[in-house]
This record gives structure tokens, sequence and C-alpha cells, in this order.
């Protein structure tokens, strides 16, 4: 067994004195910290409790009550104005296809005339050249009966288109045609564009007369 070394021991004795010293110092010198740091807020400091709704409290951190940040709440820095984007200036951010994709409808500018989304267009729904038609050409009459006739004049008189016209009979301005339909007992003097034969027939029985104009 080596002899010991007195200089060893005693540096190793010194050495652990040294550590329980420290170690004692130690919370006291925290307790003397945290009582100074007290001492220097003053007493309505230490005193107080925290408000929830003042700046340093949790909720009031947000500025809003607890509510929050919200994004209406949001608005540009005064006198910032962003930039319009330039689209179609060169192959950078919406520079090539200018944010319309890549081909198709949406992409072009217009599309051509007569073009109904690809249903069969007006043009070709109307029947072309195929033959002749007279419906285009024919007259069109507004129709009087006689038996209209005789509730209109029940003591006879005169029967002319503006007549007609002035008691709601026709519309202005549209030819008439006088029909036979209903029974004449009083003598007309009837002035139309038209009478069908049993019409003339029917007026002239009654007494009256009919000018074709």
């Amino acid at each position: 067994m080596p002899p010991a070394n007195p200089e060893k021991e005693d540096a190793a004795r010194e050495d652990a004195a040294r550590e329980d010293a420290a170690r004692e110092h130690a919370p006291k010198a925290a307790g003397a910290g945290r009582a100074g740091k007290t001492a220097a807020q003053g007493p309505s400091a230490a005193a107080a409790p925290e408000s929830p709704e003042s700046p340093g409290g949790r909720e009031g951190a947000t500025g809003d009550s607890g509510r929050g940040l919200k994004l209406h709440h949001l608005r540009p820095a005064p006198g910032a104005r962003t930039a319009k984007t330039r689209v179609g200036r060169g192959e950078a951010s919406k520079g090539k296809t200018a944010g319309r994709g890549t081909k198709g409808t949406r992409a072009r500018n217009t599309m051509r005339l007569g073009f109904e989304g690809g249903q069969m267009p007006l043009y070709r729904r109307v029947p072309k050249l195929r033959g002749f038609s007279n419906a285009g050409f024919g007259t069109t009459y507004q129709v009087v009966n006689t038996g209209r006739l005789a509730e209109l004049y029940p003591s006879g008189g005169d029967v002319t288109p503006d007549d007609l016209v002035a008691r709601g009979a026709i519309r202005k301005g549209e030819r008439v045609k006088v029909l036979a339909d209903g029974d004449l007992s009083v003598a007309l003097r009837v002035s139309a564009h038209a009478f069908s034969a049993s019409a003339r027939e029917r007026i002239t029985g009654a007494g009256g007369s009919v000018t074709e104009l």
C-alpha cells in the first residue's frame, strides 16, 4: 500500500470546505436578491395584483379584452398603395398567360359571332330555301259580329271603324270585317273594310245598308 500524501489530503479537505460554504451561502443570496427587487419596485407594485384587463395581463396583451386580433382589424399603413399587377409582360408571374390558364374559351378575348355555347345556332335552326309562302302577304282583319253590333247600337244608326274604336269594340288602325254571328233586328248603316255574304244579307234584311271601305 503506497504511503499517504499529506499535501493532497489537505487540499481535498479545503475544497470540500469551500463547497459546503458555497451551498450554505447560495439560498441566502437568492432570497436577498428577490427581497431587494421587491423593495425597489415599491410597496404598491408588490401588493397590487396584476389586473387581467391591464396591458400586462394575459387578456390585455391582445389589445381587445381577450377577443384577440381579427382580420377586420387590419388596415394598410398610412400612405401605402400596392401597385397594380401588370399581366402579360413576359414569362414571369402572370406574364405568359396572364392568369387565364391554358387555352379554352376563357383564355380568349372574344368568341366568334353567332356562337351559342355549342348548341345548334339560330342561323342553322331557321329553315331556309324551302319553297314560297303567302303567309307574310295576307291581310289581317279585326272581326265584329252582327250580334255585337246589335248590342252596341240598340236603336240603330251609323256604324264606322272610328265609332267602333271609340266604343272599345276594335283596335285603332286595323282593318274591320263584319261577320254574321248573332241576330240583328235594327237598321244599321255599316261601313267596314270587308263583309261576309251572310253578314250582308242579315244587315240588309234588317233594313240597313253596307258600305265597303
